[in-house]
């Protein structure tokens, strides 16, 4: 059982982690109204872009515009968890636009591109990419220390399955399971706990309410079917 600073239920500070299509958003809302506790999160990509970048996306971006959104996405995050006194269930964390950003600076900017557009985009970044690195190596200890003050407890959700090849991904698959062990390795680092939950949503709920011993307000099976319906 994880020892927590506060351990009632109502002031748990519990975030959702994983990288991208593991189903973050699903369990998150799932547990937040089997629960009661509020859920917080940030803006997606798609709508920060949509008021930032309008008729852009994601793979047409430079290395500047990604870090806007990397910051726009820390804003209301920053927002959100502020507004909330006691416990809450987070979509995410302060340290995943963090390590989104790590994984390109290894992998490209655009991971889902081909490999010649990874090429040539990989190549008009190299003037820059010693600043990118350190400001990531900057913007990384700012979140790090906020994670660390924050957060009670993480839940990591591992990639268990492929996303659909539907054209419309900016991720490859070896970018998300880089970006898997890239979180993993940063909870170590900081010694946050974390539990890793895998299954199905009703099986990783349910898994998540035994293991911090959370009251359920609202059936498991009803709570998914709010979300999923």
């Amino acid at each position: 059982m994880t020892q927590l600073t506060d351990p009632t239920s109502t002031r748990l500070r519990l975030a959702i982690s994983g990288t991208f299509g593991v189903g973050k958003t699903t369990t998150t809302e799932a547990v937040s109204i089997a629960t009661g506790l509020p859920r917080t999160h940030a803006l997606t990509s798609r709508e920060i872009l949509a008021d930032l970048l309008p008729g852009r996306s994601v793979q047409q971006l430079s290395g500047r515009e990604l870090l806007l959104v990397g910051l726009r996405r820390l804003e209301e995050r920053i927002h959100h968890e502020a507004r909330l006194d006691g416990g809450f269930v987070s979509d995410g964390s302060v340290i995943h636009e963090w390590v989104y950003g790590a994984a390109r600076m290894r992998m490209g900017l655009n991971p889902g591109a081909g490999p010649g557009t990874r090429l040539v985009r990989g190549l008009a970044a190299l003037p820059s990419r010693r600043f990118y690195r350190e400001y990531l190596d900057a913007y990384g200890t700012v979140v790090k220390h906020r994670a660390k003050r924050l957060y009670h407890s993480f839940v990591h959700l591992p990639v268990e399955f492929d996303l659909p090849e539907d054209g419309h991904r900016p991720v490859s698959e070896p970018f998300r399971h880089l970006s898997d062990r890239l979180l993993i390795q940063t909870l170590e680092e900081l010694e946050i706990p974390y539990h890793i939950v895998r299954g199905s949503v009703r099986q990783r709920v349910q898994h998540i309410l035994d293991h911090y011993e959370l009251r359920a307000v609202v059936p498991v099976e009803e709570a998914i079917l709010q979300v999923v319906s």
